[in-house]
């Protein structure tokens, strides 16, 4: 009798089909990796045979190629943790600066949606609320994509903008900050008790794009936590039912995170110190005038090319964060 087909077992999940997914691409990447280190060793022993100086340049194109995608698989071991696996929720919040920093909530949600295009994730939004001139004060979505969460948990903390504010007639110098805060998307029912007396549910109209119902029915959902002080909302549901179970989703994997927190006594290992949005605290400062860069406060890590950040263009700091917190930890 002929062993059924592995990838054919209807009692294989879906998770587990994506993981042998992952691992089936990492030994393909590791097989090409092999090959190309083959062929620059073949390359090099030609030229230096040869003494033909014009296969430098073919060597040093495919050394850099080499080291792209050996960075790459690099990075993606050191994605271990519990949740890094998992779809990312990010919330972006305008802190001190008013109209400004509205504008750089805006900024910075614009830019972590170009990074998940490049990456191949979709971003879909789960809550928004516009600011009052420009720009938005508060925004919520979920990027789903392998090892989301294991990325962009470099990106939780406070970000500071200085550039001329395009809102000031004095054209005066503006520093903002907006808050990042980011958790993975716990899709198991996670055994956390919330009790009917510890929370209060709001119902409010939905606001943008998104259908018929948008701006007629109180569909929107904003679920406080009194205990904690956590609040979470969604409204990009069809429905004020589906609403409730995604805010009541992201509650509970909020409190289980705090959880783990209190028990390790190590807060930065998977939500991250809550810090006031304001001076002194930012992890990273971008900054438009009077030079251009981008500085990661705790790695060092730090370019001159703040329009291609701003455009989506973060690896360098997410590698070097990744990097950092594994040295941290051993």
């Amino acid at each position: 009798m002929e062993a059924p087909d592995f990838w054919d077992d209807p009692v294989v999940s879906q998770e587990k089909m994506k993981q042998l997914k992952s691992m089936k691409d990492d030994v393909q990447v590791l097989s090409e990796l092999t090959q190309s280190f083959e062929d620059i060793e073949t390359l090099i022993a030609m030229g230096d045979e040869e003494e033909d100086k014009d296969l430098i340049p073919e060597v040093e194109e495919e050394l850099a190629a080499f080291i792209e995608s050996f960075e790459k698989i690099r990075i993606k071991t050191l994605l271990s943790g519990e949740y890094d696996k998992d779809n990312a929720i990010v919330s972006i919040h305008a802190g001190a600066g008013g109209t400004e920093s509205c504008d750089w909530a805006s900024m910075l949600y614009r830019m972590f949606s170009r990074w998940a295009a490049d990456k191949g994730f979709e971003v879909e939004e789960l809550d928004e609320l516009d600011g009052d001139e420009a720009g938005i004060k508060s925004v919520t979505f979920q990027v789903n994509g392998e090892n989301a969460y294991g990325y962009l948990k470099s990106e939780k903390g406070v970000h500071r903008l200085v550039r001329i504010s395009p809102f000031n007639a004095a054209g005066k110098r503006q520093t903002s900050f907006v808050s990042v805060d980011v958790m993975p998307d716990i899709e198991e029912d996670l055994d956390i008790e919330i009790k009917d007396e510890d929370i209060r549910v709001d119902t409010y109209r939905s606001s943008g794009a998104g259908g018929q119902h948008i701006n007629k029915t109180s569909s929107a959902i904003r679920i406080t936590h009194y205990p904690t002080g956590i609040v979470v909302q969604c409204q990009n549901e069809r429905s004020q039912h589906m609403n409730k179970d995604k805010a009541m989703q992201m509650l509970k994997a909020k409190l289980y995170l705090l959880k783990q927190e209190e028990n390790a006594k190590k807060a930065d290992d998977i939500r991250g110190e809550v810090s006031e949005i304001g001076w002194g605290s930012q992890i990273r400062s971008y900054v438009m005038q009077p030079y251009t860069m981008v500085k990661d406060h705790r790695t060092g890590e730090e370019t001159g090319n703040v329009d291609a950040v701003l455009d989506g263009k973060i690896d360098v700091f997410i590698n070097a964060y990744l990097k950092w917190i594994s040295k941290e930890s051993k």
